[in-house]
């Protein structure tokens, strides 16, 4: 579908990429209006089948009716260069391997004749809607068409790091994307700070997810560099750019516990799956697709993110101004040379070599052959078998299940010491969960955070060794108990460290406690400089997800209770809510919810979900019939519990003006290194702000 120059351009560069290209150069004239000229080193097009190319519903990408229920081309209808070449004058040169001669075709005058080329296909588009004149005057002015076409072209380079784009106007290189190498994961990060910018790879994380025949990779930004407008925002489904409402649904749901306000979250993912559970003909510009189980993507792409954002980002922040700061020391004068000398790196296999997702072999492969690869996976309904499993750890006790009434929720964090145990994999117990006044441990507990198990986070990778717990008695010595990461454990001494050992000894990643401002913020200090810590918005994050792994282990089999009522709420259901209701009754009983019809046009409540038994029965069930019908997935009855669970949070928190112990300090800086999106309250705000000596000394003009 020919609307402007940047759409001749997204059907240009995507046959390019399907004929395995390389480098793709395109050339513009007048915001593409004049000339759109896409260069490309692919496989090339026979001189027999050039003439054939510029057939309407002519395409070499589809031989059998199971290429079109499995499609795993960019572009796939043949309607392309035959729409294109109605309204404009196109012609195109073309070499395949083997060739003699490359061969120039113009579509209007149907002329074959001999031209030099190397091997690979140049498309040539001049005077677009020449033919079309009031379809031509609609059009914006030239530096606006400039920039769709400049848009199109990045939307394909942010999926395709493994290969060049130029683009060229009025003669001038406008911009220009290098391949990048090494391996996927490298390649993708690359790409995106050659792209976006370094701030988008630096303010985001990994995301790298199985979820049965759905791999999410990509990169999701931090809730800190959150955006007012959803403007780098990228979603691709087998290598294609989509726009598609249960993608953005889902990474949205995602960031529901850790983002502040309106503010848009960034995120690339890239979602590979098997091409026969997708459908992308539902579009005429390819940029909507229809997946056949639209419930199992959401939740793979929203397990996907939260499991990326679970991490306590401490550690991480403090090892980046450590490499920063080694960095710096390397380039100052006077140094010896080993300082700046980086380590022999390994060599690694470059991106041609290696599919992103699927790591099968692709040297020469074509796109296309996304359907064989996904053809086992179809029959064994399995991951594959080269995927890591989840990380197993050893069981780790429980904590107490918290109380359910606000006043009950504890308002310090206790510390517990550590567990000296003669098997090297044993586990350390880290600091003992938040427990009510009455109930509180004694440092001697071996209680310690549950973490549920077959998930990756800081946690669960390092629970082989984890470090002991910062003691009481450990600080009364004022002795620091060091450790380089949370993953070696030496026991602490009540003597102080010498200057010696404090240098070979790390550091905890949120420091040492050191006073308290106003009876509102932990001031510590840590090996980077100075952590500064709102104490009642990272204790409140601690209580609710400690409440929500409690209701989340008492659900067994994620079973919802649910209380029936005394008199059934009825209420007047459309066509599309009935009919809702009735497919999915097993989904609502699951959810603790029982919605039956009482006439051809009423609905029924009967029963709703324990926990909001107090609220509106029907505007539940709408909401919940809603997004049944949307999504198929409900998280209408999971937020309304996260929402009431938030609340005791926060009323049980501790309070502005609380006056902590150094000992209460420290224990809650240990619980926060490991507790799930402890870097944000249960509202989105941040909970602790790092200030490096660099910073510090700026602030008093030090070194000037």
């Amino acid at each position: 579908m020919v609307e402007r120059p940047a759409s001749v351009v997204r059907e240009l560069v995507d046959n390019a990429l399907d004929s395995g290209a390389r480098q793709i150069t395109v050339r513009l004239l007048a915001g593409g209006v004049r000339l759109i000229a896409v260069e490309d080193d692919g496989c090339g097009i026979p001189r027999e089948e050039l003439p054939v190319a510029l057939r309407r519903h002519a395409t070499s990408k589809i031989t059998d009716l199971h290429d079109l229920e499995t499609v795993a081309t960019m572009g796939f209808r043949g309607e392309a260069l035959a729409a294109i070449a109605s309204v404009s004058e196109t012609s195109i040169l073309s070499r395949p391997a083997g060739q003699e001669s490359a061969y120039l075709l113009d579509a209007r005058s149907g002329e074959l004749r001999p031209a030099a080329r190397n091997q690979g296909t140049t498309v040539e588009v001049k005077e677009l809607f020449f033919s079309t004149p009031a379809r031509r005057k609609f059009l914006k002015t030239d530096a606006t068409e400039l920039a769709h076409c400049i848009e199109s072209v990045r939307r394909h380079a942010l999926a395709r790091p493994d290969v060049g784009f130029a683009i060229w106007h009025e003669g001038k290189l406008a911009e220009q994307w290098r391949a990048a190498t090494g391996t996927p994961e490298e390649a993708i990060s690359s790409r995106l700070a050659d792209v976006i910018s370094d701030k988008f790879v630096s303010n985001s994380v990994t995301v790298n997810h199985w979820a049965g025949p759905v791999h999410v990779t990509g990169r999701a930004g931090i809730p800190d560099a959150a955006r007012s407008r959803p403007d780098q925002q990228f979603c691709y489904v087998n290598g294609r750019f989509v726009r598609d409402k249960v993608l953005t649904h889902a990474a949205r749901a995602a960031y529901e516990d850790v983002l502040h306000g309106t503010k848009q979250p960034i995120f690339a993912l890239y979602i590979e799956i098997d091409p026969a559970r997708v459908d992308v003909n539902v579009h005429p510009t390819k940029i909507e697709v229809r997946f056949r189980d639209s419930r199992e993507v959401h939740q793979a792409v929203r397990h996907a993110i939260e499991n990326a954002l679970a991490t306590p980002r401490a550690a991480a922040v403090v090892e980046a101004a450590a490499a920063e700061a080694a960095s710096d020391a390397a380039r100052q004068p006077g140094l010896i040379a080993e300082a700046g000398a980086a380590p022999g790196k390994a060599a690694t296999q470059s991106w041609p070599q290696t599919r992103m997702a699927f790591g099968e072999e692709r040297v020469g492969t074509p796109v296309s052959d996304l359907a064989k690869l996904w053809a086992p996976m179809r029959e064994e309904q399995a991951a594959p078998a080269s995927t890591a499993a989840p990380v197993a750890s050893e069981p780790i006790a429980p904590p107490l299940a918290p109380s359910t009434a606000a006043s009950e929720v504890p308002s310090v964090v206790e510390t517990s010491a550590p567990v000296q145990t003669a098997a090297p994999a044993a586990t350390a117990p880290l600091v003992s969960s938040a427990t009510p006044a009455a109930t509180q441990t004694t440092p001697d507990s071996d209680t310690v955070k549950h973490r549920p198990s077959g998930q990756s986070s800081y946690f669960t990778r390092n629970t082989a060794s984890a470090p002991a717990a910062y003691t009481p008695a450990a600080i009364k010595a004022e002795v620091v108990p060091a450790t380089s990461t949370p993953s070696a454990a030496p026991a602490p001494t009540a003597a102080r460290t010498t200057p010696a050992a404090a240098d070979s000894a790390p550091v905890w990643p949120l420091g040492r406690a050191v006073a308290q401002i106003h009876g509102v913020y932990i001031l510590a200090e840590n090996s980077q400089g100075m952590v500064i810590v709102d104490m009642h918005a990272a204790h409140e994050r601690i209580v609710y997800e400690q409440l929500k792994n409690s209701v989340n282990s008492s659900d067994g089999e994620q079973q919802i209770p649910s209380q029936p009522l005394l008199i059934p709420a009825t209420f007047a259901a459309t066509p599309e809510e009935v009919a809702t209701a009735e497919d999915h009754a097993e989904t609502l009983l699951a959810l603790g919810m029982e919605v039956s019809p009482f006439s051809p046009k009423t609905l029924a409540v009967r029963a709703v979900p324990a926990s909001l038994a107090q609220g509106d029965a029907v505007e539940l069930a709408r909401n919940v019939l809603a997004e049944l019908a949307q999504h198929d997935a409900s998280t209408v009855v999971q937020r309304a519990r996260n929402e009431i669970m938030a609340t005791m949070a926060c009323h049980g928190a501790v309070r502005a003006n609380r006056k902590l112990t150094l000992d209460e300090m420290n224990a809650l800086l240990r619980q926060m290194e490991v507790t799930e999106r402890s870097d944000q309250c249960n509202h989105g705000r941040p909970t602790w702000r790092q200030l490096s000596m660099k910073e510090l000394d700026a602030l008093f003009l030090r070194g000037r």
